[in-house]
């Protein structure tokens, strides 16, 4: 059983995505369920309705998913569990102030041995803190290698807020073991929570082996820092793109474009490097450029707002200048949209555009070039820049001979 952890707090980051497609591929390889957890433990954190955006940004990269479920309905549990934790002599409630929770606080105990009249006469605010574990806690991460944290390493953490609220380390740890999650896949900033998640719940008796994979970061340039996956979408980049890269970054993958069915094939986790990672955009584009040229002419038309096989392969040729169906549909809308008559030779972009709308049908672009040049007497840039500007909008583009065959039949429509 595998799982991915959405938090409805804002966009899906790109970081997110790609913990989301290895558990895919992995769940895949291994015939196991994969489900899907919306953390909304956290209620002032939480943005109400951001889960569905984050659902249909999985479904729209193709990662499906047998299970979902909120976090929150096992809320009854959690407290449970810490009930259950604190009648073991496994954890404690202390009453240290607001300061002592800082993450970088360690914990001096304090509370840790206070008697039963000490806390019931007690009326101030409380937390729950796991008490320090007495044992090594060792395990192999499939990426990582083998890993092992001493007793010193583990912190008395926080496992219910003063306001009766799990935190997330706590509900996390509950609610795998609840849905009898066996293997784990997250990113490195986790790796620390792995012996504090094993400690809870072998202090609750659960003795069932948890497989654990800690993808190693993701380094970014400052304005990519907080990239989510619709800017990137926004932007033009293509889902199957944005698939390939992610699984590109730190992996020898046998090929370099590929589709997410090929990735299954062949993926191997273990073979993920242990090192940090940087994000390239302009190898995102490379990417990019190429899985424009392998999508079906009329697919490709239709994502950008059309409907003809032409299309998609007139937005293939700009693919030579641009890498995004951003762009490319800024060039294809240009072609199409209604121009001003060319400044720098108004009279004689008059008198193509009069001709060219009077024209008879001619399958290729000589034998038209040839029509023109006849009937209108011009020459040179007087000719060929109104010419370009009718038939492409831009000064500078495609060769006229390769954009012709795909236009040829909107002509009316394009000079006007």
């Amino acid at each position: 059983m595998f799982r991915v952890a959405l938090s409805p707090t804002g966009d899906m980051h790109i970081e997110t995505l790609r913990v989301a497609l290895l558990n895919y591929i992995c769940a895949a390889q291994a015939g196991e369920p994969l489900i899907v957890r919306i953390e909304d433990i956290d209620k002032e954190r939480t943005i109400e309705g951001k889960e569905h955006a984050m659902l249909d940004m999985l479904s729209l990269f193709g990662i499906s998913y047998t299970q979902l479920y909120y976090q929150s309905s096992n809320f009854k549990y959690h407290l449970q569990f810490a009930s259950t934790l604190l009648d073991k002599k496994k954890a404690f409630i202390c009453f240290c102030k607001k300061e002592s929770q800082d993450k970088a606080y360690r914990y001096d105990g304090t509370c840790e041995n206070l008697s039963s009249d000490a806390v019931l006469n007690n009326p101030n605010p409380f937390v729950i803190r796991m008490k320090k574990p007495a044992k090594t806690f060792s395990f192999n991460d499939k990426i990582k290698g083998a890993m092992r944290f001493e007793p010193d390493d583990i912190d008395s953490f926080v496992i219910m807020s003063a306001d009766k609220y799990p935190t997330n380390t706590f509900a996390c740890a509950c609610d795998d073991m609840l849905q009898g999650v066996t293997t784990i896949i997250r990113e490195e900033k986790h790796l620390l929570n792995t012996p504090k998640e094993e400690l809870i719940r072998q202090s609750l008796g659960y003795d069932q082996a948890i497989n654990y994979a800690h993808i190693p970061v993701m380094l970014y340039a400052k304005e990519d820092e907080t990239l989510s996956a619709q800017y990137l979408l926004d932007q033009g980049f293509m889902p199957e793109a944005i698939l390939n890269y992610l699984v590109l970054l730190g992996y020898d993958t046998p090929t370099e474009i590929f589709t997410l069915e090929e990735t299954i094939s062949w993926f191997d986790i273990t073979r993920l490097s242990k090192s940090s990672v940087h994000f390239d955009m302009d190898k995102l584009r490379f990417i990019n450029r190429e899985h424009i040229k392998r999508i079906p002419d009329m697919e490709l038309s239709k994502r950008l707002g059309y409907a003809c096989d032409k299309i998609g392969k007139l937005a293939k040729l700009y693919t030579e200048e641009v890498s995004t169906t951003y762009e490319i549909k800024q060039k294809i809308d240009a072609l199409f949209a209604k121009k001003a008559f060319y400044a720098e030779f108004e009279h004689e972009s008059k008198l193509l555009q009069e001709l060219i709308l009077s024209a008879p049908y001619m399958e290729n672009f000589d034998t038209f070039q040839s029509y023109l040049l006849e009937k209108s007497g011009l020459k040179e840039n007087a000719f060929f820049k109104p010419l370009r500007f009718w038939l492409s909008g831009v000064d500078q583009g495609p060769e006229l001979a390769l954009l012709y065959p795909l236009i040829k039949h909107y002509l009316k429509e394009i000079v006007r």
